[in-house]
């Protein structure tokens, strides 16, 4: 029989597709329709890409200049990286137990706030299921609980805000946990004391409420006091982090202070040595320097004003924002003035992934860094 290469490219393509089907029969049907969270571009990303010397990443929500501080702390325990580190962060346990003024045995550390997230889920969630979030909000509840099994309920925000009446709404008898960024990212609003206890009013004592307060340090005065909520409800958990206003998110550590028996439910599934040594002296050094988080509180303040300021000028709806970003609705699909920008060494967040493809949001950077955002900004507007 005479050799047929159309035959033998369509059983070799047949193979392939097989190969294929029995490798993908191997994984949960669930993950097939789950996307992964994709973070901003790194520095060096841009910069080898784009063959550029200097790029300004204002994207994920950094402190634009390093805790130097923190130096002398990792220069001494680097006689101890042969060793594994203390799995109950014990000194940073108990530093960030008196200043919170809870018993240690109420606080969790994570790998960054997030892994915190993936821990509730899994200790609480079973197949069928169901957890309360906001859209858009922070991608990580949606996407760590459906992995988790559960069924997701969204519900729209309102102007931009949380709307907590519907929230309240969205809970049904199978309802495990609600997740509540706030402030919130993407948009930078935030739940006041009042809004807060009379949504918890409304919530059986039997859902945890998730409180994700990474941006806490920057939030206002009529902030609600969830520390003192939870101690008066219970099934509370508050997540906070040393990623952002002190400057730590290349360490990646964060912490949840909730009841004694959630918190050692969460401390016998979470991986032993989740926080690395450097991590641990990292933090409690930061806790101890008040002076640079008064610095950073600052200069995040002060800069806001001037973008407020300069987007006004150009004629560009903003939200302020109780966090260390701006949001911006740009009227129109973002895309093309986030790869301009790009192009010229500045990284913002097109939002398209969150369902807001004409909205960016920008992050507060050093003064240089944000003059040169406004001048591209500028520029861009002016060609288009």
């Amino acid at each position: 029989m005479p050799f047929c290469e159309s035959s033998w490219c369509l059983s070799q393509r047949e193979l392939i597709i097989n190969k294929r089907m029995k490798e993908e029969a191997m994984f949960r049907k669930e993950l097939k329709k789950i996307n992964a969270y994709k973070p901003g571009k790194p520095i060096e990303e841009v910069k080898r890409s784009l063959k550029l010397d200097e790029v300004y990443k204002l994207a994920s929500n950094e402190i634009p200049f390093p805790p130097s501080y923190i130096r002398k702390a990792i220069a001494e325990e680097v006689k101890n990286i042969s060793r594994y580190p203390e799995s109950s962060s014990f000194y940073l346990r108990k530093a960030l137990a008196k200043k919170l003024k809870v018993k240690g045995d109420q606080i969790v550390f994570g790998n960054g706030s997030d892994e915190l997230i993936t821990l509730a889920l899994k200790a609480l969630i079973s197949k069928g299921d169901e957890v309360v979030v906001a859209y858009p909000t922070f991608l990580i509840y949606e996407i760590q609980a459906k992995i988790a099994g559960a069924k997701v309920i969204k519900v729209p925000l309102k102007n931009l805000r949380y709307s907590l009446s519907e929230i309240a709404k969205g809970v049904s008898k199978k309802t495990k946990i609600i997740f509540i960024a706030n402030p919130d990212n993407p948009t930078g609003t935030y739940l006041s004391e009042k809004e807060v206890k009379d949504f918890l009013a409304k919530i059986p004592k039997r859902v945890l409420v998730f409180f994700d307060e990474a941006y806490f340090e920057f939030a206002p005065g009529d902030f609600p006091q969830t520390l003192k909520l939870l101690k008066k409800r219970g099934n509370i958990i508050v997540t906070r982090t040393f990623s952002k206003a002190y400057g730590l998110a290349g360490l990646r550590i964060g912490y949840g202070v909730t009841t004694k028996e959630l918190a050692g439910i969460l401390n016998k599934i979470r991986e032993p040595f989740n926080i690395n040594r450097f991590a641990q002296v990292a933090a409690l050094a930061a806790l101890k320097n008040k002076e640079f988080l008064k610095k950073v509180t600052a200069h995040i303040r002060n800069e806001k004003k001037y973008f407020y300021q300069e987007l006004k000028r150009c004629k560009l709806s903003f939200t302020e924002s109780a966090t260390n970003f701006v949001l911006v609705d740009f009227k129109r699909d973002s895309s093309k003035l986030c790869d301009y920008l790009l192009k010229r060494g500045v990284i913002i967040r097109g939002l398209k992934g969150w369902g807001l493809k004409n909205f960016f949001r920008v992050t507060v950077g050093l003064s240089c860094e944000n003059k040169k955002f406004i001048k591209c900004l500028q520029s861009y507007l002016k060609s288009n």
